[in-house]
């Protein structure tokens, strides 16, 4: 019983992520290090991580790290990205909660490109004028055991409480894996007037 019990809340824990609806939707293939002044005015859909946040007059701009987005449109963690980009919503986006390292998904339109400095590196940022912010909950670590059976010759796909590899009394041997979970969005942020993509599918700009 308490084997079943794990198991059935193991599986509540690790199933599929809510996409949200306001960033669901086909956009142009540009990546915000390919951006460039022909494709200024376009809508696209870009996610990464916080490396920081500016509140300035009646926005707030984050400079994001790129990622690639996996199907539930969270983005990966890899050691790779697509460049980096400055992300501005309208009105006050508290530093506390969209701190340094929590991941976002935005929709958006390309406003321009800004020139900062990286260092001693004048990097040229793409500017997005968010529609919609997503912030994604914190990713959550968790041990799976595999290979496990207790002595009568049961198999479990996760270990069982009682034995463990090599136990005198029969336990086979297995192995123990970490996994990351994926949590449903934290907060959804999406402008008043922010339009469904597939509203305006005919007036994307060319």
């Amino acid at each position: 019983m308490r084997v079943f019990i794990f198991i059935i809340a193991l599986l509540a824990l690790s199933a599929c992520t809510t996409v949200p609806e306001q960033i669901q939707g086909d956009y142009p293939n540009i990546a915000p290090a390919r951006v460039e002044p022909g494709v200024i005015g376009s809508d696209v859909r870009w996610g990464g991580v916080i490396l920081n946040s500016q509140n300035r007059g009646n926005q707030t701009c984050f400079e994001v790290l790129s990622r690639e987005l996996d199907k539930y449109l969270r983005p990966i963690q890899e050691d790779h990205t697509n460049g980096r980009f400055i992300a501005c919503k309208d009105g006050f986006q508290d530093p506390l909660v969209f701190n340094k390292g929590r991941e976002i998904t935005t929709t958006g339109t390309i406003r321009n490109i800004r020139v900062k400095n990286v260092d001693e590196f004048e990097y040229q940022y793409p500017v997005l004028d968010v529609d919609t912010l997503v912030l994604w909950e914190k990713r959550r670590q968790v041990t799976v055991y595999r290979g496990f059976h207790d002595p009568w010759g049961y198999r479990y796909p996760w270990r069982y409480p009682y034995w463990g590899w090599g136990h005198p009394m029969g336990g086979s041997t297995g192995f123990a894996e970490q996994r990351s979970l994926l949590p449903d969005p934290s907060i959804v942020n999406e402008s008043d007037s922010a339009p469904r993509k597939e509203d305006s599918a005919q007036g994307d700009p060319q």
